[in-house]
């Protein structure tokens, strides 16, 4: 055989010395890389070659979604629709005191299942309004919703659902409750095998006898009862937007046991009136005419009676709050629940209340009396521990916690986080003098405060006028007019922040940045004023209250909130504020609190009518807080104190104080008595005596020096807080309400009406640094007044020398 190449038939090859009639064409597909003709590929340099190319995309999106598409086939033949959950392997959740001693138990399934057709149209339509208004048709998952709350949860805007009613019926009836990854993917395969197996009507008639509503109901019918005592079908429109604002936090939106959060409630229910006006299930001039249905009081299980039942609901509110687990998984039941609470201090707690209050209530005899609960908390101020506990005489007779409820005035309880604050940001007065325990303040009746762009001149209890007293007789006495200054001085935004610092949640209804913050109208709850109080008796330092040492199921423990410590005022605030709010016990309206027999600190208050008495006081080693409070046992409308216990009214040094003394002192019986270490402001010990100041000398009745009043009759400035100049008078300088009296002396620094007197006598004798009504007395007096240590001057008269009062300013 030849070794020439064989000619293949019809191909002529091609002279290599004739030119190729298509230059363009290049050599073919098989020609190597450098090949006479061929294109080269540029390389890709630099950045460049990090970035995939489109078929390295192209592959990479097709693997995907071929490994999607397969986990999607394989989930869905996997995951099987399991038997129903047995209700009758439910478990009761067991509470324990802190040594290890039982405490409550409660977990018993309140369900009974109704027909879908038994459940009115409109409450059917107010679920769907409030839950799911696509329910009918929609797909029985909404990826979209689950990635958008998946997102919202992951960047810390809080746990959000995103599933449809199928989804959630899915949980309820065959799933556990816990948020695992596991039970997710479960709940989304079982919802879709579901929704092709079974009808819509079916799936919303599960949902509905599955769901939580609180009030340990599970179902529609349950809750019917449990809210209105009555069975579904004899509900309408407003009851069943009620019922179906509850699937979104059952325990938050019963305005029965949380009656601080009726505003919350109120926006959910008209939510799912208005989604159902727009859904067309409810004509406008129907909804209109809807009125809010109150639900009854809560009818709590017998298991739970005595402390019992409040305590439960303290720590599921605790737990729920704090984010350790869901009410709704929590009511699952089979969790161990280790409390703080002591009980030989439960105890205690316990029978100071009945010895100091309850045995002296007598509702056969007086009516008002039967208005009567008490609340109270206690804690250790070094660990932040609750040890003590007291919600209410029964928690079967009354259901509402007295200990966490919040809505009634803390009244005087809150002046001490207002000095707090003056110590804490340096504050001063209005004429620039630093304030300590020992500056003084106008303590008049109805003396409207300076510095304010609101209006405001408070009361003092019973109309009295102290004149000018120093901070800490002011807090002795809970003087109201010297307290709306010393906020108005501080800032009544500072102060509100020194309180949430202290231990108040920010969210406390009514603790607004007015002067009349001072006067405790914001309704902080007796818990609530516990921890504030203990941050006090830590000098300053907080750490976060907790009320749960352990919580675990089946032997698996949950983690609880960190405990930390911080000090959120300086020991110097803080051990001031002790300082003055000792003489409160030593001397003031909470002498009756020295009964406890060791050092005590702690300040009383009344709510405004009289409808709630305090006493929040603490040691070294215990912050405790008592309420006595007046409540409508029938309406639970808050009642006046007026007549209940057979005193005339209820205040804070009475009953309070009584049972704190009673309750501490057998709460510390076996600890050594300690004084308080202290670290006080500067100028908190002895009282500051003011310079003397020289009498003005008034202007010539001709000269008119202008006035603060248009149409002066050539009055003197008013200056710093005065009122008025005065006629033919002197200069009211540094807050006076009128400069000179007629024809007098000057009326320096807080003076008050009449500065030198009618007729001055011998040069008139000048009222100044607060001086009083007449300086320099009636018709004469001598050559004018001497200092006095408080802040006026005393002033010569006829019947000898007194203390001027009024003055509207302290000395410089």
């Amino acid at each position: 055989m030849s070794d020439e190449p064989q000619q293949q038939p019809g191909w002529a090859p091609r002279d290599p010395s004739v030119p190729d009639p298509d230059p363009d064409r290049g050599p073919g597909p098989d020609a190597p890389e450098d090949a006479p003709g061929k294109k080269k590929r540029p390389r890709r340099t630099g950045w460049r070659r990090l970035l995939p190319t489109w078929r390295m995309l192209l592959a990479a999106f097709l693997l995907v979604a071929v490994l999607l598409c397969g986990a999607f086939v394989a989930g869905y033949t996997m995951v099987k629709i399991p038997a129903a959950n047995d209700t009758a392997t439910a478990q009761s959740n067991v509470y324990l005191y802190a040594d290890g001693t039982p405490l409550a138990r409660d977990g018993e399934v309140n369900r009974e299942n109704v027909q879908l057709s038994q459940v009115p149209k409109a409450i059917q339509h107010a679920v769907l309004a409030a839950e799911d208004r696509g329910f009918y048709g929609e797909p029985a998952v909404d990826p979209q919703a689950m990635i958008r709350a998946a997102w919202n949860t992951a960047t810390g805007k809080g746990k959000q659902s995103g599933s449809t009613i199928t989804q959630q019926y899915v949980k309820n009836y065959y799933l556990a409750q816990e948020q695992t990854v596991t039970r997710k993917v479960k709940e989304f395969f079982i919802a879709i095998k579901l929704n092709r197996e079974k009808s819509k009507d079916y799936i919303l008639e599960g949902y509905l006898n599955t769901s939580y509503f609180g009030r340990n109901a599970y179902g529609i019918q349950a809750a019917a009862q449990a809210y209105y005592g009555k069975d579904i079908e004899q509900l309408g429109a407003p009851e069943g937007a009620y019922l179906a604002s509850l699937l979104n936090a059952p325990n938050a939106y019963d305005v029965a046991t949380h009656p601080e959060n009726r505003g919350k409630a109120l926006g959910r229910w008209n939510y799912v009136l208005d989604g159902m006006v727009k859904e067309g299930w409810l004509k406008q001039a129907a909804r209109t005419k809807i009125t809010f249905p109150q639900p009854q009081q809560a009818r709590p299980a017998a298991g739970l009676s005595g402390q019992r039942g409040y305590i439960v609901q303290a720590v599921e509110d605790y737990l729920t709050a704090h984010k350790v687990i869901d009410d709704e998984t929590l009511n699952s039941g089979g969790y161990r629940i280790t409390t703080t609470l002591d009980k030989p201090r439960q105890d205690a707690f316990v029978q100071a209340v009945e010895d100091n209050v309850m045995k002296k209530a007598d509702a056969a005899k007086r009516r008002a009396d039967r208005n009567v609960r008490v609340g109270g908390a206690s804690i250790d101020p070094v660990t932040g521990k609750v040890v003590a506990l007291y919600g209410g005489i029964d928690y079967t007779k009354q259901y509402v916690s007295n200990a966490t409820r919040r809505d009634f005035q803390v009244g005087s309880t809150f002046k001490p986080f207002v000095f707090t604050a003056a110590v804490e940001n340096g504050s001063t007065t209005q004429a620039g003098t630093p304030i300590t325990p020992n500056t003084v303040y106008d303590g008049t009746n109805r003396r409207p405060v300076v510095g304010s762009a609101i209006p405001f001149a408070p009361e003092n209890e019973d109309d009295v006028s102290y004149g000018n007293i120093s901070v800490r007789t002011a807090t002795d006495k809970s003087v109201n007019a010297v307290y709306a200054q010393l906020a108005v001085d501080v800032g009544p935004t500072k102060v509100k922040e020194t309180a949430v610092a202290l231990g108040l949640p920010e969210e406390t209804p009514e603790l607004n940045a007015y002067p009349s913050i001072a006067l405790g109208v914001a309704t902080a709850s007796v818990l609530d004023m516990t921890e504030a109080y203990a941050t006090l008796a830590n000098h300053g330092k907080r750490g976060t209250y907790s009320l749960v040492e352990k919580i675990s199921k089946n032997g698996e423990d949950l983690p609880l909130p960190q405990q930390e410590t911080k000090q959120v005022v300086s020991r110097t605030a803080a051990d001031t504020t002790t300082s003055i709010l000792r003489s409160v016990v030593d001397g003031g309206t909470g002498a009756a609190a020295k009964a406890a027999g060791r050092p005590a600190a702690g300040k009383t208050g009344t709510a405004e009518e009289d409808k709630a008495a305090w006493f929040s006081g603490y040691t070294p080693d215990l912050a405790t807080v008592v309420a006595v409070m007046g409540a409508d046992p029938d309406t639970a409308v808050q009642k006046p104190l007026y007549g209940a216990l057979g005193q005339d009214r209820i205040n804070g040094g009475g009953a309070p104080a009584e049972t704190w003394a009673q309750y501490t002192a057998a709460a510390l019986k076996d600890k050594e008595a300690k004084e308080f270490d202290l670290e006080v402001e500067a100028g908190s010990e002895a009282p500051v005596v003011p310079p003397p100041v020289a009498p003005p000398v008034a202007p010539p009745p001709s000269e008119d020096t202008g006035g603060q009043r248009p149409g002066a009759d050539n009055g003197g400035a008013a200056a710093d807080g005065g009122q008025q100049g005065g006629r033919t008078g002197g200069a009211a300088a540094t807050g006076g309400d009128q400069g000179g009296g007629d024809n007098g002396g000057a009326a320096a620094d807080g003076g008050n009406d009449t500065g030198g007197g009618p007729t001055g006598g011998n040069g008139g004798g000048a009222a100044a640094d607060g001086g009083g009504d007449q300086g320099g007395g009636d018709n004469g007096g001598g050559d004018g007044g001497v200092p006095d240590p408080v802040g006026g001057l005393i002033g010569g008269g006829e019947q000898g020398r007194r203390p001027a009062a009024d003055g509207n300013a302290p000395p410089r």
